[in-house]
């Protein structure tokens, strides 16, 4: 223990001060050292607190309660939005507040906002029965991922799993928690995963599940552009297979381990691909077109397309590209049966969110007529170039219509097909994996917390968070605020 020096806190205050006007006198510190009988290592002490607590006079930190807020708002801020590391926070910190913070502290405040926002995520509940996008993003570990589901109409985050294993137990007792914590679903959506299929099938809910269309018209539009870069390579290999029937014609030998010397066995090839590639095409189209939400039929006088109308037109579009297969050449077929397969496979599910749209429709149709349902379908099909939100797209019909077109157009918007809700949440989680390399539950939780309450700033949303345009909050709401972090004042 180092013995406290006898002067008293008067004099310990003059030889400070002195010293502290003096700093550049020679010799002044010994001389000061050998007078007051204090050891030289004592002085620098006492002349190094002296400064530093005139220096916190003349500029005033922050006061300490105000400090640790600044502190965690930031932490949690750059966390989030900056996609920043531990240490890249650190580093922040520092740069730009001029504070130097722990691991230990950072890792702390993280861990005890993540406890918060799992409490948070657990009182969410939506005000009505919704659709669930249920999809898996694979960690870095074989055969595990995180499990995500999120509102397939406003986009909140309503369970993000650290990684399990991608079976239907694991998707089952997700599911199960989400009924425990009062989150209904009148149907779902998801990209076809048979573990998402089986815990469906446990929940006795794979009757209202929609199979995404957006997955299988990727894979068509894939399959589309091999045949027509197979198309281009044949093309391209006709000039070099002249050449080759130039070379033998003259007598000479034909170059290469395998050349192709006939010219109108490669022109019948570029034929049949051109073909090939030209039906597959217009098929694909098709396959398109019978999936979008709602289908003109061909006539105005039919009206619209029901979903058993759909399902015939689909069912003679795969024989169509099974007859494609079966004329491809022998490199495209497997690529051509695939889109097949997989359509037929999604068959019973791909068309499911069209039934619950066929009563509304025949019942505009029995009082309006099938020529005002064409008509309103064909103007909602557009509504993007008409330039009008719905209100304005209704008040255009005729006064009689609009109570009907109101009615239609409401129910088209809200026909869920696609999972593309849950493949958003998958792109803001990618940077942070990118970062921390796994994600805990608590941190999980915390960027659903912010997802959900952070407001759009641009877009077809742009002015509300997910959680007012499901209705649950009518205010904005800052997220660190939810999570009992104080606002800083102005």
């Amino acid at each position: 223990m180092i013995p406290k020096h006898c002067s008293t806190a008067e004099q310990r205050v003059q030889w400070v001060s002195e010293l502290l006007a003096h700093p550049t006198q020679r010799g002044l510190l010994s001389q000061r050292s050998r007078n007051s009988q204090v050891s030289r290592q004592t002085l620098y002490r006492w002349e190094a607190k002296g400064a530093q607590a005139l220096q916190e006079a003349v500029y005033p930190s922050t006061p300490a309660g105000k400090s640790a807020l600044v502190i965690e708002r930031a932490v949690l801020t750059l966390l989030v939005e900056g996609h920043a590391s531990y240490r890249g926070i650190q580093a922040c910190l520092k740069e730009l507040l001029g504070v130097e913070v722990s691991l230990g502290t950072i890792v702390s405040i993280v861990q005890q906002a993540g406890s918060r926002a799992q409490a948070c995520l657990a009182r969410q509940r939506p005000e009505v029965a919704c659709a669930l996008a249920l999809d898996e993003q694979y960690s870095s570990k074989r055969g595990t991922a995180y499990l995500n589901v999120v509102d397939a109409h406003s986009s909140v985050v309503w369970a993000s799993v650290p990684p399990v294993a991608v079976d239907g137990e694991s998707w089952t007792i997700l599911l199960w928690y989400l009924q425990e914590q009062g989150i209904e679903w009148e149907s779902s959506v998801s990209d076809g995963g048979r573990a998402i299929q089986e815990a469906l099938t446990t929940l006795k809910a794979s009757a209202t599940h929609q199979r995404d269309v957006w997955h299988l018209l990727h894979l068509a539009s894939q399959v589309q552009g091999r045949v027509e870069r197979y198309l281009d390579k044949m093309q391209a290999q006709l000039a070099t297979v002249v050449r080759q029937a130039e070379r033998i014609a003259t007598g000479q030998k034909a170059r290469g381990a395998h050349p192709v010397t006939d010219v109108q066995a490669q022109t019948d090839l570029i034929t049949q691909t051109s073909r090939i590639a030209e039906g597959l095409r217009y098929l694909f189209g098709e396959l398109r077109r019978l999936c979008e939400v709602v289908v003109l039929a061909d006539q105005p006088s039919a009206g619209t397309m029901s979903s058993q109308m759909r399902y015939e037109e689909l069912q003679s579009v795969l024989a169509l590209v099974d007859e494609m297969e079966q004329q491809a050449p022998a490199a495209l077929q497997r690529e051509i049966h695939t889109v097949s397969k997989q359509v037929r496979l999604a068959l019973p599910h791909l068309l499911l969110f069209t039934r619950g749209l066929d009563p509304l429709q025949e019942q505009a149709v029995a009082q309006l007529g099938a020529w005002a349902v064409h008509l309103i379908a064909w103007a909602w099909q557009r509504r993007h170039i008409l330039g009008a939100d719905l209100d304005e797209l209704v008040k255009g019909f005729h006064p009689s219509w609009r109570v009907i077109a109101s009615k239609l157009l409401h129910a088209w918007g809200q026909a869920v097909r696609a999972s593309s809700a849950v493949e958003n949440w998958h792109s803001i989680l990618r940077p942070h994996l990118a970062v921390h390399r796994t994600l805990s539950a608590g941190l999980l939780a915390l960027l659903a917390v912010w997802h959900n309450y952070r407001v759009a700033p641009r877009g077809l949303h742009m002015g509300a968070s997910p959680l007012q345009r499901s209705g649950i909050i009518h205010q904005e709401s800052d997220w660190l605020l939810v999570l009992g972090y104080a606002q800083l004042a102005a």
